[in-house]
C-alpha cells in the first residue's frame, strides 16, 4: 500500500512474509500486506498463483511455514479459531448443500456460528439479500446468479467484520456481476473489509486498490492508476484490416513485452519506448492500418508482469 503507514488500530490485515511449501514448493514465498478496515482490495494473479493459499491463511484455514501479523487485530497463529469467527470466507466452488432449500441452508449457517435468534436473522437475511421469494427453493434448482447471492448471504450471515471472496463471480452473468458488486461496495460503506480475487478487470477496476500476485511473488500493489504508473509500459493501439493478426509477427521482436488482440484491435507494448517504436515500425507504413499512442490498460500491465514471471510449477 502506498502513502503514511497506517495505524495498526486502522488496519483490518497486516501480514509480513508469509510462506506456504506443499511438496516443497513455495507456492506463497514472502508475501506481506496491509488493508484498512472498510476497504475493497482487489487480488489478481494467474492460475496457480497462491491466491487461494493466501487467502486460507488470512482466515485461518491454513498455518504458514514462516511469516506472521494479524487479521482483525488477532494473531495469525495463536488466534486462527477467533479470526474464522469473525470472517467470511466464501469459495471458488459452491459449497452449500443442493438438496436443502435456501432457508434451510442458511439456518444450518446459523448453527455451526451458535448464533441467536436465528430463526430471526435468517429471515432479515433473506429479506436483505433479496432471497425472501425463493426461501423454499432447493438450492440445487438455482442458476449460478442465485447461487452467489445465496453464497454470500451465507457469508455475512454472523456478521463478520471481514469477507475473503474466492473468485466469487466466475460463471454468472455481467447483470449479476453487477448486482453482487453493488452489494459489495454497500457491506464495505458498512465498515466491511473486502479481499476478492478476481480474473475480471473491469472487477479489479472498482477496487479501491489492487493486490498481484504470481506464481507465489507479490509483483505490485496499489490502486489501479499506481500500478499503471509504477509500471512503466509504453502501448500502441493498431486497428484497421487485419491488425489483429500482427500480433504473432511482433511476439517475440526486441522492445516488444507483449502483442494482444483486442477483437479487431490490437494492443503492443514494452517498457523501452524507442525499442518499441522500432518494432512496430515495418507495419505502419504501406498497411491498412491505424496507430496511436496509448495508456497502458490494467490488462495491458497484468500480461506484462505475468510474462516476466516464472512459473513455480515448472
Amino acid at each position: 500500500m502506498n502513502g503514511a503507514p497506517e495505524l495498526a488500530s486502522d488496519l483490518a490485515i497486516d501480514v509480513s512474509g508469509l510462506v506456504k511449501i506443499f511438496d516443497e514448493r513455495r507456492v506463497v514465498d514472502d508475501f506481506s500486506l496491509q488493508i484498512p478496515k472498510g476497504k475493497i482490495f482487489g487480488f489478481l494473479g494467474p492460475n496457480g498463483s497462491g491466491k487461494t493459499t493466501t487467502l486460507r491463511m488470512l482466515c485461518g484455514l491454513l498455518t504458514p511455514d514462516e511469516g506472521a501479523g494479524t487479521c482483525l487485530g488477532l494473531d495469525l497463529r495463536g488466534q486462527a479459531p477467533l479470526i474464522k469467527r469473525q470472517t467470511g470466507y466464501m469459495t471458488q466452488k459452491f459449497s452449500l448443500y443442493e438438496d436443502l432449500t435456501i432457508r434451510e441452508n442458511l439456518e444450518f449457517v446459523a448453527r455451526l456460528y451458535e448464533m441467536d435468534r436465528r430463526a430471526e436473522r435468517v429471515e432479515e437475511a433473506l429479506k436483505d439479500l433479496g432471497l425472501w421469494g425463493r426461501r423454499n427453493q432447493q438450492t440445487g434448482t438455482l442458476s449460478g446468479g442465485w447461487k452467489q447471492r445465496l453464497a454470500l448471504t451465507a457469508c455475512i450471515l454472523h456478521e463478520p467484520r471481514l469477507l475473503l471472496l474466492d473468485e466469487p463471480t466466475a460463471g454468472v452473468d455481467p447483470k449479476a456481476r453487477r448486482e453482487f458488486w453493488d452489494e459489495i461496495h454497500t457491506l464495505a460503506g458498512k465498515g466491511i473489509t473486502v479481499l476478492v480475487s478476481t480474473h475480471y478487470m473491469d472487477e479489479a477496476e472498482r477496487c479501491h486498490e489492487i493486490v498481484y500476485i504470481a506464481y507465489g511473488k507479490l509483483l505490485a500493489s496499489g490502486t489501479a492508476e499506481e500500478i499503471i504508473e509504477n509500471t512503466e509500459l509504453y502501448t500502441w493501439r493498431a486497428h484497421g484490416r487485419e491488425a489483429d493478426r500482427l500480433a504473432g509477427k511482433l511476439r517475440g521482436k526486441d522492445g516488444v513485452a507483449s502483442a494482444v488482440a483486442f477483437g479487431a484491435k490490437l494492443h503492443v507494448s514494452g517498457t523501452d519506448e524507442a525499442a518499441l517504436e522500432k518494432a512496430i515500425r515495418p507495419y505502419r507504413e504501406g498497411h491498412d492500418i491505424s496507430w496511436e499512442r496509448t495508456s497502458p490498460t490494467l490488462e495491458d500491465v497484468f500480461i506484462h508482469l505475468t510474462a516476466g514471471s516464472k512459473d513455480n510449477f515448472a
